[in-house]
């Protein structure tokens, strides 16, 4: 456990050095330059001041040494300061976080609640009805562009029904004034992403457990006498959850994120949209910190789905996984 922890933790932080250049050269190379742009707004600068602004701010510094003297102030937890939001970037980024945390975290925990079990009971029931609807189910979530249904969603529950808020949010603490309670402002928003990836998970779930059910312990099983629900839900489904906890895994980095599209039909204030508006705005700051967290939350789900092999299959052990 210590080995493995050791070597996951220094390869993380081999994996964050080369994104934090990678993603810092790649944004200094874009063209725009926030102090030209103050310039193009205030015609009342001239070259001299945009020269010492430029110094200021080390702008007039090679690429290599401003992202040393960046990655030196990140060390001791000064991220910089954010030209749009004219905040600190940690205080410009939390709400947004916390507000795709909620949005995207249900929709995982719906996509979830909804595919894995459809799965499991289409592969349970291959080539049989409830196998054909699942599929069909899957197919139609895999298939519709999410920005379709978002705006479907609110042509029919928002505007045709008026059941649910067209877009926006409200805070989680009383009913605001238009007299939906906050809750109502997320089901849109949740349902076009949890429809969105239930369809995959669904075929995930459906591909591992058709293979686990073909495995000779499950034959076994079946010869003991063991009902079809103890095989299936006993010893099926925890082998068939080995490769799906990796596509979870995945996921984690898609909730820091955010989900763009979504948060844009719906003017979700998410991480999306901030890191979306941060690159536009040449926010260089926010933009870093918002792809580099991104980058830690898909390693530490990445080290969760290797903590999951571990657990799920008592065969597999640490050691293996960091061989």
């Amino acid at each position: 456990m210590g080995r493995f922890l050791f070597s996951r933790g220094l390869q993380s932080l081999v994996v964050l050095a080369v994104m934090s250049f990678v993603v810092y050269g790649l944004i200094g190379l874009m063209p725009g330059d926030p102090i030209y742009a103050m310039l193009s707004s205030d015609p009342s600068l001239t070259p001299k001041d945009v020269n010492r602004l430029l110094a200021v701010y080390g702008l007039d510094q090679p690429l290599m040494d401003r992202y040393l003297a960046w990655a030196a102030a990140a060390l001791q937890g000064d991220f910089g300061y954010s030209r749009l939001f004219n905040a600190p970037v940690v205080d410009a980024l939390i709400p947004a976080l916390w507000n795709t945390l909620v949005l995207l975290g249900t929709a995982l925990l719906v996509a979830l609640g909804i595919g894995l079990p459809l799965g499991v009971l289409a592969a349970a029931n291959k080539g049989r009805m409830a196998d054909y609807l699942a599929n069909f189910f899957a197919f139609a979530g895999i298939s519709v562009p999410s920005f379709w249904l978002a705006i479907v969603l609110i042509l029919v529950f928002a505007v045709g029904l008026g059941w649910f808020p067209a877009g926006g949010m409200a805070a989680l603490s009383g009913v605001d004034g238009s007299g939906w309670h906050p809750l109502a402002y997320l089901v849109l928003p949740v349902a076009s992403l949890a429809l969105a990836s239930a369809g995959g998970h669904t075929r995930y779930m459906r591909a591992a457990m058709i293979e686990t059910l073909r495995q000779d312990y499950i034959r076994t099983a079946r010869a003991k006498g063991l009902s079809e629900t103890r095989v299936v839900l006993g010893h099926g489904l925890r082998n068939a959850m080995i490769p799906v906890a990796t596509i979870i895994a995945l996921d984690f980095g898609f909730l820091f994120s955010g989900a763009l599209v979504a948060e844009t039909v719906f003017a979700y204030p998410g991480m999306g949209k901030l890191i979306f508006d941060a690159i536009l705005g040449n926010d260089f700051n926010l933009a870093l910190i918002g792809l580099m967290g991104a980058t830690v939350v898909t390693l530490l789900g990445n080290l969760a789905a290797d903590a999951a092999y571990a657990w799920l299959d008592p065969r597999v052990t640490f050691d293996e996984i960091t061989s």
